[in-house]
């Protein structure tokens, strides 16, 4: 699929090409007397007990590999065993932890979630195994063979060999049983804070001014508050939600005490200093102290821009008549709303008729053609083959090296899916023994309006960067080719893994490459310029203090997982609140009660910040002169996007910036993203 002329944007819908056509008219139909081929082409998955069924092939399967492994001779044979093995049981739970969330029938979920438990606990027995690991140590205590070995197998024989020690594989009897009663401890544990952070809290309406309380789910004589209104125009109501929606529950904060208790106790078990000193091993930031010191030299370096940014928010809140003069922290993300309406009066019903979802496909087919001779081709699934008929297959395609992979995109909003925006891996890439590549499986999932009538679905400037922010990461999953599916496209360190999702977002606010696609869906004129230019600049509106907030989230959530504090989580609260925010604590609060990024983060918050600095350097050395540039595009493949995990995230950024970067050179990219307008065109 070539990128389309300018010429062929005209009113009639039939100039759609067949990837803008799949996504912009209303769901294919099935010819039901076809076959039944299962979810995603998988056989046994054609109903709700083919779960069963693939979990038990899976686990036989993996019988017969942990015994290949532990009666083979040590060398690369080893580590492709170790590999098959994962991808045995990968291919069955990474496929149900989907499903689990997404399928509309109840029963294909609760299938799939059994499923997940059972997987689950068989790898936590294999991490266990004695000697299967010790099939693993003959390899890598041998150093005649490790010779014979390239760098990519070392690296996945070191990866594996991570996973045994942080379950407590070469501690003796005794201690091994207290690092499997931890793990399982913290299970139960992950389940009861994630689903407390979740819950409402409830008081008695009489409490609430009268005049407020139909902002709130009202049940008999208790009001249940959800959230924290933080978009309400009310400052009362905002006040009310903040206060009590993150008032302390006792429980809870007895639940976080034993989890980051147990956390502790894990990893010094298992022979680290503390729990993020075990959770940043394999990282590009490496250690708690090398994060620590990027956060504290960025928050130094945003000070003056932080200071405005609050100054700006209480002149704004006195234009509001307030009757508290003070920005609180249940004013920041209203009032920099205020402020940047104010400005720019950025309204997104102005940008959707120019941003149709078939556009903007096409505006990622053309830029992929352009940058890395890669293109998309809409593919026909056959029946049974998706969990609702709302689902669009792409194949994506390289020029001369044919299918990369298949990208299922579940784009639209529909009763009991998730409101989430994500990438899911279903199959990972590995070469196979037949020397035939595993060609990678993924889901991008979004919330979009479905298309209706004639009208075809319509993206505001949000909806476009996330879905090209997603189509970020299923690049990194299809261009990835990887020797091992262990370390496949996104399965890398998290503060690597948002590189690629990030930098989407720098071409998804580049004039140049939204004029190539973004043109009215009834008209064909093309989108105003100024409209961009607008958008952009009301992005760093109040920027240094959305990102002084994060920087506080992500120095709170070291702190937490550092060396026991020996005082309570809402103190350490108080006092990272003062050092890294700039707005002031308020008592009778616990928001770390809600931050439940602390179960599947833990230690590693601060990742988004990094990946942006990173992302920052590559699109201003490499896209920012030429966001179409071939020549950067096949550096970036080769640098960066092919190696997955395979390689020290340190040393892809190197090989693409052709140089080693400093942490002073990440804090001073995230700054300059704030002082200047680098998105837009030069």
């Amino acid at each position: 699929v070539l990128c389309r002329s300018h010429a062929l944007y005209r009113r009639s819908v039939n100039t759609w090409s067949a990837v803008g056509a799949a996504f912009n008219v209303q769901h294919q139909r099935f010819e039901h007397l076809q076959k039944n081929v299962g979810l995603f082409g998988v056989p046994e998955l054609s109903g709700p007990a083919g779960f069963q069924m693939a979990q038990h092939q899976a686990l036989r399967e993996a019988e017969f590999l942990v015994h290949k492994a532990c009666t083979h001779p040590p060398g690369a044979v080893t580590v492709e065993t170790f590999d098959q093995l994962s991808d045995s049981l990968c291919r069955v739970a990474d496929l149900a932890d989907f499903i689990k969330v997404a399928h509309p029938d109840a029963a294909f979920r609760e299938a799939a979630e059994r499923t997940c438990v059972e997987i689950g606990t068989v790898v936590e027995i294999l991490n266990t195994n004695v000697d299967l690991c010790q099939s693993l140590k003959n390899l890598l205590g041998n150093e005649a063979v490790l010779a014979t070995l390239d760098s990519d197998t070392r690296r996945v024989a070191e990866l594996f060999m991570f996973d045994f020690e942080i379950s407590g594989i070469h501690l003796d009897y005794s201690k091994r049983s207290k690092a499997v009663a931890l793990n399982v401890k913290l299970l139960d544990l992950y389940h009861v804070f994630l689903s407390g952070s979740q819950l409402p809290n409830a008081i008695d309406k009489q409490v609430l001014p009268e005049h407020i309380r139909h902002c709130f789910s009202i049940d008999g004589n208790r009001v249940q508050i959800s959230g924290l209104h933080a978009d309400s125009p009310n400052e009362l109501v905002r006040e009310a939600a903040y206060k009590i929606f993150l008032y302390p529950n006792t429980s809870l904060l007895l639940c976080l005490d034993e989890l980051l208790a147990c956390r502790h106790e894990l990893a010094t078990l298992v022979g680290y200093e503390s729990f993020a000193h075990r959770a940043l091993k394999g990282t590009m930031a490496k250690t708690p102290e090398t994060v620590m010191k990027f956060l504290k030299l960025l928050t130094e370096k945003l000070s003056d821009r932080t200071s405005k940014d609050f100054k700006m928010m209480k002149e704004m809140k006195k234009k509001t008549h307030t009757t508290n003069p003070e920005v609180m922290p249940w004013d920041h993300a209203y009032l920099s709303s205020a402020i940047r309406t104010e400005m720019f009066n950025i309204d997104p019903s102005i940008y959707s008729p120019y941003f149709s979802l078939g556009a903007c496909m096409e505006g990622l087919n053309c830029l992929f053609t352009q940058l890395l001779g890669v293109y998309f081709q809409a593919e026909q699934p056959k029946m049974g083959e998706l969990w609702s008929e709302d689902v669009r297959k792409l194949a994506v395609v390289h020029e001369t090296e044919g299918v990369l992979g298949y990208i299922y995109c579940d784009f639209f909003r529909r009763l009991d899916k998730p409101h989430q925006d994500c990438h899911f891996t279903i199959r990972g890439g590995r070469l196979r023994d037949d020397g035939v590549y595993q060609l990678p499986v993924v889901v991008l999932m979004l919330s979009l309006p479905p298309p209706s009538g004639r009208t075809p679905s319509l993206l505001t400037p949000s909806m476009v960067e996330n879905l090209f922010h997603e189509m970020g990461h299923a690049m990194h999953s299809m261009l990835g080719r990887t020797h091992y599916q262990h370390v496949t496209g996104t399965r890398c360190s998290t503060d690597f893994a948002e590189v690629p999702s990030i930098l989407m977002e720098y071409f998804a606010s580049d004039y140049r490459v939204l004029s190539q696609f973004a043109r009215h869906y009834q008209t064909g004129e093309p989108l105003p310029e100024n409209l961009v230019s607008r958008l952009c600049e009301s992005k760093r509106v109040c920027s240094a203090a959305d990102t002084q907030l994060q920087i506080f989230y992500a120095a709170l959530d070291q702190v937490y997982h550092g060396k026991p504090q020996y005082r309570s989580t809402t103190d350490i609260l108080r006092e990272m609140q003062e050092k890294f925010y700039g707005l002031p604590y308020v008592n009778d609060t616990a928001w770390q009660l809600r931050f439940s990024h602390l179960v599947g983060y833990g230690a590693k918050y601060y990742s988004y910040l990094m990946s942006r600095a990173v992302a920052s350097m590559v699109w201003r050395q490499c896209f920012l002169q030429d966001p179409f540039s071939r020549v950067m595009g096949e550096r970036y493949r080769r640098e960066m996007l092919a190696h997955g995990g395979s390689k020290e995230p340190v040393l892809m950024v190197q090989g693409m910036l052709q140089k080693t970067p400093t942490i002073e050179d990440f804090v001073d990219a995230l700054v300059l993203d704030l002082n200047t307008n680098v998105k837009s065109s030069v």
